[in-house]
């Protein structure tokens, strides 16, 4: 079996912006690929508010975002909330979809809450919220969320993270046995992206 890692962080703004041409890629990859996320986690818990200038640098990447791809934000998260730098548990929730199988959609469940209803995903509540807009039996998830398996599972993707030598996100890694190969992320061609695979996947078994 060949396995696609996608590393990526929920709350991660890039993230957000390929999650259109990543949808594509998977509605067009090779059934025999196995898809394996990889939360590498951005911020760790904190309660600590934003600093301005971290608001206004994030604003800015949000804007180059926006223009560079097209991608649409809600700007009033940045009134509306308290905004703090702390994405560790948004990965968490992801990860407590997973058991539930449903990882994909809670990441897409986030994204919406974060980017276009503006409500805070670094905030247990807006996390319970997405649970339940995606179908997950709410009590196990909230149960789940910061509980020793949780923990100890998001802790596996961080390490996984360093051993595919991944340092920022959104980024894609095919592996075949014992062999890893980076795939370039191509924000808005989606076709690129499944033209390397599909290389690797056609080339590897030779």
């Amino acid at each position: 079996m060949t396995t696609l890692y996608y590393v990526l962080d929920p709350m991660c703004s890039w993230c957000y912006g390929f999650a259109p041409t990543w949808k594509k890629v998977l509605e067009e990859l090779n059934g025999d690929i196995e898809v394996v996320y990889v939360h590498g986690g951005l911020a760790p818990h904190s309660d600590v508010d934003m600093a301005q200038d971290m608001q206004q640098m994030l604003q800015g990447i949000w804007k180059q975002i926006s223009e560079q791809l097209g991608t649409k934000f809600n700007y009033d998260y940045w009134t509306k909330c308290k905004p703090r730098r702390s994405t560790y548990l948004s990965c968490q929730a992801s990860i407590a979809a997973r058991v539930q199988g449903k990882e994909y959609e809670m990441i897409q469940a986030i994204q919406e809450l974060y980017y276009l209803k503006a409500s805070n995903p670094s905030n247990r509540d807006t996390l319970e919220l997405a649970a339940s807009n995606i179908g997950l039996d709410v009590d196990k998830f909230s149960a789940d969320l910061e509980s020793d398996e949780i923990v100890t599972l998001f802790q596996e993707d961080l390490n996984r993270r360093r051993k595919l030598n991944v340092n920022g996100f959104p980024s894609l890694v095919f592996k075949y046995k014992n062999n890893y190969f980076p795939i370039q992320v191509q924000y808005n061609n989606p076709e690129e992206i499944l033209k390397q695979i599909n290389d690797l996947n056609e080339n590897v078994y030779f």
